[in-house]
């Protein structure tokens, strides 16, 4: 039997475009695969979509508070069982070789960071190439000064979670610290394929290219706070390498 797939979900008013998000899922879920959707207190139809479809894979968190866009998606990854994790957003589209692509590289590397292209509500390309603009790769430094982590291109086997989790607090961002973690242990790989159609809109959680919203001091401390835990991940190590 291959591996069992989790993919993760965290959703916060997504009724616009979720539905589209969860067919593009649908079309390529294996056999032996789950969707752990935490939803984050959605005030609008969110949880009324994902019961309606009564799919016998999805399992749904509901958070009674508001716990922020990384507790939200570290609640999910809490209950993940999968030995591969794909991290999804509410509003993409997975283009329909996404699990295999990345499956397959997932059988040398711990972790595969896709290319994608962006696009805006409608489905029109704004970025062919997000890679192109970004200059994602991999490399600890370049990763730290401009971290080219994006979670919805991201998949990673459970050895990755097991040594990301708990989040520290005040890491800037779930797939940044993800990522870090990942370069720090772990064998990546960055690739061209486009695997998803990143839809950009008012109401993302991340920048995707444009100007970033935080100032040189905040991004001093963001990046101090994660240095600062790399005794901290020595340990968790040493713990996991024990059992």
């Amino acid at each position: 039997m291959a591996e069992k797939v989790s993919i993760v979900i965290a959703t916060y008013n997504g009724e616009a475009y979720l539905k589209e998000q969860l067919e593009s899922i649908f079309i390529q879920l294996p056999d032996n695969a789950e969707i752990l959707i935490s939803d984050n207190g959605s005030t609008d139809n969110t949880v009324e979509i994902i019961k309606q479809y009564k799919h016998p894979k999805i399992k749904l968190l509901v958070n009674k508070d508001k716990k922020g866009v990384i507790n939200n998606f570290e609640h999910a990854l809490n209950s993940a069982l999968g030995e591969v994790i794909f991290l999804c957003d509410q509003d993409d589209i997975w283009l329909p070789n996404k699990i295999q692509v990345s499956l397959k590289y997932l059988e040398t590397y711990d972790m595969v960071v896709s290319n994608c292209t962006i696009v805006n509500n409608n489905l029109e390309v704004i970025i062919p190439s997000w890679f192109e603009v970004q200059k994602s790769r991999k490399g600890l430094i370049k990763n730290l000064m401009s971290s080219t982590y994006m979670g919805s291109c991201m998949a990673f086997r459970r050895s990755v979670l097991k040594l990301a989790l708990p989040f520290p607090a005040q890491v800037p961002m779930h797939d940044i610290w993800i990522g870090f973690v990942s370069e720090l242990f772990f064998k990546n790989v960055f690739i061209e394929d486009k695997l998803i159609l990143y839809r950009r809109h008012i109401s993302n959680s991340s920048n995707t290219g444009e100007k970033s919203k935080f100032n040189l001091i905040s991004k001093f401390e963001f990046r101090l706070n994660i240095l600062k835990h790399i005794p901290l991940l020595l340990k968790r190590r040493y713990k996991v390498k024990a059992i």
